[in-house]
């Protein structure tokens, strides 16, 4: 007879918090190539951004979208330069395939799969890069239009066959960004960020679902599907405070391990006070509400209730780009409710939260509630 002790069920890992610093570091750096598309990102961001000189700026670009999945951390690290130093410790053709590897873990646009393979299908490597066509032809496939960058993914390849001209680029890249800009700003942010941590490793997340336990430390609702697969297909969930990426959310995955970075807070009624925290969540809320055309969005649904965002766009004679960004931009921090109807977007004021936000300035200020 089969001894009844010996069936291990699987255990599912209970959330986590940690303050992952090559996560952190990697993931500010991509958020230096987004600051003209998204707005509400941390001051220190935009400001840097502008900092950059030209070809630091290019050189960024390529290296955390172009070769994205290269320096994509797999695994915790106690420091961003400990994790530079991995890089460079690795063989230059492994460092390469790391990339390959993960892209062959998307499917193809053509097929109904929502979700990535666990183990990569088998690919024809020599085929795919014998030449230019085939490597673009081979993104595309898995790759929506928009996020495809021709121009970017051309001189991307000339680096994938070069392996160890692209571990130079990478590490001689990561090591002056974090010279030069990172690792000032890591020690300013980090005891904020640990705050954060400690506060939320003090809450008792066992007897949370995972999506509850996500709302709990990010503030959002993550009801999109692509965010409850995650929960449940994934053995490990990893949140991650991040000083600079504002009210979004942002991951990093492998087959196992879901990193989720989300804008420190501290969660509703921590024992631990942290003014730096408060201050950044309120300079996070009001800077949604010192441009001219955000005001003018959130009047306008004052007046009129809920409004499609075609609407909002067509009241305000906006972009359709401007109109996305901004929206985005509100409704992650709080401003606005967000739902489907009849198939579009629809937007609608949050009172509430507009009350809270001025409590909150308040409470900062002159102590009263």
């Amino acid at each position: 007879m089969p001894i009844q002790d010996s069936i291990v069920i699987p255990k599912i890992e209970p959330v986590t918090v940690s303050l992952e610093p090559a996560h952190n570091a990697i993931h500010s750096l991509v958020l230096l190539t987004r600051v003209s598309k998204l707005s509400g990102l941390n001051h220190w961001i935009v400001e840097t951004a502008n900092a950059m000189s030209a070809k630091e700026r290019a050189q960024n670009t390529l290296v955390t979208f172009g070769l994205h999945y290269a320096i994509a951390p797999e695994q915790s690290w106690p420091s961003f330069p400990a994790y530079i130093d991995h890089l460079a410790s690795l063989d230059p053709v492994t460092l390469r395939d790391k990339l390959l590897r993960m892209y062959a873990r998307f499917p193809l646009l053509s097929e109904s799969r929502e979700d990535l393979y666990d183990t990569p299908p088998p690919v024809d490597w020599d085929t795919v890069l014998k030449n230019t066509e085939n490597y673009l032809e081979f993104i595309s496939a898995r790759f929506c239009k928009e996020a495809v960058d021709i121009d970017l993914e051309m001189l991307a390849y000339q680096y994938v066959l070069d392996p160890p001209a692209m571990q130079q680029l990478i590490i001689s890249h990561l090591r002056s960004m974090w010279d030069t800009y990172l690792a000032q700003e890591w020690a300013r942010v980090v005891p904020m960020l640990q705050d954060a941590v400690t506060a939320f490793q003090q809450l008792d997340l066992t007897t949370l679902s995972r999506a509850e336990a996500a709302q709990v430390i990010t503030g959002h609702k993550l009801e999109e599907e692509k965010w409850q697969r995650a929960f449940v297909s994934k053995q490990q969930i990893v949140f991650v405070p991040s000083a600079h990426i504002g009210p979004y959310l942002s991951k990093f995955w492998t087959p196992d391990t879901l990193w989720v970075l989300f804008g420190a807070r501290l969660p509703e009624g921590s024992k631990i006070t942290s003014p730096d925290l408060n201050r950044a969540e309120i300079v996070m809320r009001l800077d949604a509400l010192s441009d001219d055309t955000r005001l003018r969005i959130l009047k306008l649904l004052s007046e009129h209730g809920e409004l499609a965002s075609q609407d909002i766009m067509t009241h305000l004679e906006l972009s359709q780009s401007a109109t996305s960004r901004h929206l985005k931009q509100l409704s992650m921090i709080g401003y606005l409710q967000e739902r489907r109807c009849n198939g579009a977007k629809c937007y609608a004021l949050n009172p509430e939260w507009i009350k809270e936000t001025l409590q909150a300035v308040t409470k900062f200020l002159i102590g009263e509630k």
